[in-house]
């Protein structure tokens, strides 16, 4: 789907001509469908606080059912479901380990100190793939000096790190060091159905040894709002009194829910095609002597480029809203396409094309 760009407020001055909009910021901008309007017009509804809205208590019986877990919560958001899950874990005073560019690090305001007391281990991994053997020597036991670990956090796929996914078997041996020095891990799983496309692997598998996952539904699923966080029926007990703390409570919420079964249910079925078109925009943007992408790392759904010898990549968004494609800033350099529903194959190659020629006739 498309818009008029001059519908965006800050957009540059346009042509006459009507432009129409390729809207590659996020996977979040997604509309609703037709069949999800239908659904939360006809959604059965009660007040979630006190547990009953139906179509909540479903959409969180069928994560349940979807990731192998004994319950699930809704929360308004990704950010608000791990930082709950963050409280759930820790204790104020200890450290949580995560990859140098995960999104609860630069993305979550800060909130693991501010609401849970906690200072985040930043620890680099190349293409954002933690492995035992980088998270190991970070971990911290009872000490008199230093905040004791008290959880480890993965993020799959990887936002930052353009999309990349963590394999099974990486997955697999954190799981089991973290159980014998008795630490916790969280999943940060926004995008756990991309990466479960990616490799090959159900979502249940894949997640089988977190304590607890938490995982979107307004991202490549393309529901309108919300996230789930799935675990034990205690820690999803424990979390329902974390949110309500968050201002997460909500009431009637079974309006979104509806869009959230579907998106449950359907989205994960056409995923292979947003990393179809990922794939297609890096291929030609690679082409660009202008241009630095490492072709191996476009896993999903997301494309991060470099521009080479010191391009500017604020003035590059610019030039692209002018015409008509929107895209975003992943530091001073780097640029980030992300695909989705409501692009299609032509819209990608669009903007691709129209990106390298836009850097070819600026010389960067």
């Amino acid at each position: 789907m498309s818009a008029p760009i001059a519908a965006f407020a800050d957009a540059a001055p346009m042509a006459s001509t009507p432009v129409e909009v390729i809207d590659l910021r996020s996977d979040t901008v997604t509309k609703p469908t037709p069949e999800m309007r239908a659904a939360m017009a006809a959604a059965e509804v009660g007040d979630d606080v006190y547990g009953e809205d139906p179509t909540v208590n479903r959409l969180e019986a069928r994560a349940a059912e979807i990731f192998g877990r004994e319950a699930a919560l809704f929360v308004p958001s990704g950010t608000m479901g791990n930082q709950t899950a963050i409280r759930l874990h820790t204790q104020h005073g200890q450290e949580a380990i995560c990859e140098a560019r995960a999104h609860i690090l630069d993305w979550e305001m800060a909130m693991a100190a501010a609401f849970s007391g906690c200072l985040l281990r930043a620890v680099a991994a190349e293409r954002g793939i933690l492995t035992w053997a980088d998270i190991e020597p970070h971990i911290t036991a009872r000490h008199y000096h230093r905040a004791r670990t008290g959880l480890i956090c993965l993020e799959n796929s990887h936002n930052m790190a353009g999309g990349t996914v963590t394999p099974l078997p990486a997955m697999e041996e954190i799981w089991a060091g973290a159980r014998e020095r008795k630490v916790p891990v969280h999943l940060d799983g926004a995008r756990i159905f991309n990466a479960s496309v990616a490799l090959g692997v159900g979502v249940q598998e894949l997640t089988r040894g977190f304590d607890t996952v938490m995982f979107c539904l307004s991202k490549g699923l393309g529901a309108p709002v919300g996230s789930l966080l799935v675990g034990s029926r205690e820690r999803m007990d424990d979390a329902r009194l974390i949110r309500k703390g968050l201002g997460g409570g909500m009431r009637q919420a079974g309006i979104l829910a509806a869009a959230g079964l579907i998106a449950l249910e359907e989205g994960p079925k056409r995923l292979h095609e947003d990393h179809a078109n990922a794939r297609s925009i890096a291929e030609k943007l690679a082409e660009s002597p202008q241009i630095e992408i490492d072709l191996d790392a476009v896993e999903t759904n997301i494309v991060i480029f470099r521009l080479r010898d010191g391009g500017d990549a604020a003035a590059l968004v610019t030039k692209l809203r002018r015409r008509g494609v929107l895209a975003g800033t992943v530091g001073r350099d780097k640029v980030r396409f992300v695909t989705h529903r409501d692009v299609s194959r032509a819209a990608c190659d669009e903007a691709a094309r129209i990106a390298v020629e836009l850097l070819s006739a600026s010389g960067r």
